[in-house]
């Protein structure tokens, strides 16, 4: 291993007035000026579009998200994105730009707008329909305003598709090649045709394209704005200056790493066939200079159901890793990679190709790329190190039908969705948010109980589930969906087996979680309020976890593990109760090091109990936290005595 090195490249603050001139059309002022004002492009397309969006994992779960590219000449170069969902924003550059090749851009006229929802042609999923709409100044193509927008159901075997069941590529639903949806401003019958006759929930639908047709033609008069403003030069050279401030800033973090090969590796459970098979993101880290290697050779082979990503899922992956490990102010531009080469063999779990490596749940399998990679840097990086997150959405979607006869449909709220990040240099990791890969809203318990029969009886944090540290991993989400009514449930909780939440900096692992259904009495009763305490499982079926036999409570090291799939459907009566408990986010540093006071504050919060404070911590508190919270009292003796022999 050799010592950091220091870039060698030209930067950009060292360019001259009239050499940045030269190359980016504009001063410096303007650049910066230009770059701003298509960030708020992009934000006033994404904010037009929540306001008038039907479909609920639009208008409650922000699953979308805008980008402004260049030209052809240019390479499609995508040089400001909108603040959402980051496994959108990694694959869109290459989703135009295929898109676009494949159509012809010499075919696209002004007023058109070209879908794809191909996995393979521009990553992601066949839900996530990505809407380009070329940008002309003077009869010539300088730029593509894009949304991509997940729609609630694309057809295939399974509603709103969220199955890890799903064979292949035929299974999982309707694949559009690039094609025109608005031709000059008019919509194209066959291929409105083609969408609407292969999905359901169709009127949920058309209106939402609709608002997509309206924020892209808002996108393009923003462009055209700025061009009438400052010039055609000043914005295109704007375009390759973010990009370029992209790529220095990332090149300027690589370089900092020590050079060296690191491995690191994440775990899959299972697939949605049987539980013979487990899944293993292997990566090799080779950091040379200011260049990285993501090599995931080795990884296993794509899966046999629809839980594989595409290479480009992977390729977003590895840049959210190392945005976050190495420096989170990179902007996320088509340049954040531009010194970094991934090395993929075809077939993996990462880079599934077609028809058998169907792509589904790929931020699953593409989110073990980015933990696979906080695996291999966390040991090098010190106190740069990140803690790993939960993991695993924990997907849940159902569908069934009132006593009334109305249908409903429940997609990603009332599962594992959400969950905790690990802690950092910075303090205590969040407990409540997404995967590092996404960035989506949490929707409002109030609009989930209005749009399906369910009560939400519980969703908090679980105590002793954030890994130990000087900072403590975010704690693990606990809840409880009570169905009122009967229902088919498909629920996709990956990583139960080992931990997800690394720790960093000598912090400790977060815990696995699990997933149980709690089904009425023999009266149909509901089974209540239900406690937190491991004797309440015993009644429970478990869908997912490492388990005690006996008692079906958490056991990680001597339990069972329990296969998510293994019902395809899960078919339960109505007053079943469905609980998700999450993995637990990653701590951060020595856990003998936290602060007492922290400690006593999260034994008081009930993030610790009293017991885990003395194991994880070494801090012996006194007093009881539910009868008299401000009565607890650290023995500080006792503490540094334990934590004296602790560490011995």
């Amino acid at each position: 291993m050799s010592s950091p090195t220091i870039p060698t490249a030209p930067r950009l603050r060292d360019l001259s007035d009239a050499e940045f001139r030269a190359q980016y059309g504009c001063d410096r002022f303007s650049a910066t000026v230009i770059t701003n004002r298509l960030r708020y492009a992009v934000e006033h397309m994404s904010t037009g579009f929540m306001r008038e969006a039907f479909s609920p994992i639009i208008r409650d779960w922000y699953d979308f998200a805008c980008t402004i590219s260049g030209p052809a000449n240019k390479g499609y170069p995508m040089a400001v994105v909108s603040n959402s969902l980051v496994v959108f924003l990694g694959t869109m550059g290459d989703a135009v730009r295929n898109a676009v090749e494949e159509y012809g851009p010499e075919n696209l006229r002004p007023g058109d707008v070209l879908i794809c929802n191909d996995p393979y042609r521009g990553g992601r999923h066949v839900n996530d329909v990505a809407f380009t709409r070329p940008v002309f100044v003077d009869g010539e193509i300088i730029s593509y305003v894009t949304m991509c927008a997940h729609q609630l159901d694309m057809g295939g075997t399974v509603p709103g598709g969220f199955s890890a069941t799903k064979a292949n590529v035929y299974e999982n639903g309707l694949v559009i090649p690039p094609m025109l949806l608005w031709s000059q401003d008019q919509p194209v019958r066959s291929t409105f045709s083609l969408i609407f006759d292969n999905t359901r929930w169709g009127g949920m639908l058309l209106p939402d394209f609709k608002s997509i047709f309206q924020q892209l033609k808002l996108g393009e008069l923003l462009v055209l704005e700025n061009i009438d403003r400052y010039g055609l030069e000043a914005y295109l050279g704007t375009l390759d200056y973010s990009c370029d401030t992209s790529a220095e800033r990332m090149r300027d973090a690589i370089a900092l790493v020590p050079d060296g090969d690191y491995a690191g590796s994440a775990l899959i459970d299972a697939d949605g066939l049987d539980d013979t098979i487990d899944y293993t993101v292997r990566v090799l880290v080779r950091k040379r200079g200011e260049n990285m290697e993501i090599d995931l050779s080795g990884t296993s082979p794509q899966a046999r159901t629809c839980i594989n990503c595409g290479v480009l899922d992977a390729k977003t992956a590895v840049g959210v890793a190392l945005t976050m490990l190495l420096d989170p102010k990179v902007p996320f531009t088509s340049g954040t990679w531009r010194n970094v080469d991934l090395a993929v063999p075809p077939g993996t779990i990462v880079s599934s190709l077609p028809p058998d490596g169907g792509i589904m749940m790929f931020w699953e399998a593409s989110g073990a790329v980015a933990s696979a990679v906080f695996d291999a840097l966390n040991p090098v990086l010190g106190h740069q190190g990140v803690g790993g997150d939960y993991g695993s959405t924990n997907t849940h979607n159902a569908s069934g039908v009132r006593a009334d006869g109305t249908p409903w449909t429940s997609a990603t709220q009332c599962g594992g969705e959400h969950g905790p990040w690990g802690a950092t240099l910075a303090g205590d990791g969040d407990s409540y948010t997404v995967l590092f890969t996404l960035n989506n809203l949490d929707p409002a318990t109030e609009t989930i109980e209005r749009d399906s029969p369910v009560v939400l009886l519980r969703k908090e944090h679980a105590i002793d589930t954030g890994g130990a540290g000087v900072f403590r991993g975010g704690a693990a989400n606990l809840k409880d969906a009570l169905w009122l009514t009967a229902g088919a449930h498909y629920l996709s909780p990956f990583r139960t087996k080992e931990a997800s939440g690394v720790g960093a900096n000598g912090g400790q692992a977060g815990p696995t979680g699990a997933m149980w259904l709690f089904p009425p009495g023999d009266d149909g009763a509901t089974p209540g309020l239900l406690g937190t305490a491991a004797d309440v499982y015993a009644d429970s079926i478990p869908v997912a976890g490492v388990l005690d036999p006996e008692t079906k409570a958490l056991d990680p090291v001597d339990g069972r593990y329990h296969y998510f799939a293994a019902e395809q459907v899960w078919a339960t009566r109505p007053n079943t109760i469905l609980r998700c408990l999450t993995n637990g986010g990653g701590g951060w540093g020595d856990p003998l090091q936290r602060d007492l006071e922290r400690v006593l504050a999260d034994v008081r919060n009930e993030y610790v109990s009293v017991a885990g404070a003395a194991r994880d911590h070494g801090v012996v508190i006194e007093g009881d936290p539910r009868s008299d919270p401000e009565g607890l009292r650290i023995d500080h003796e006792a503490s540094a005595q334990l934590r004296a022999r602790r560490s011995a």
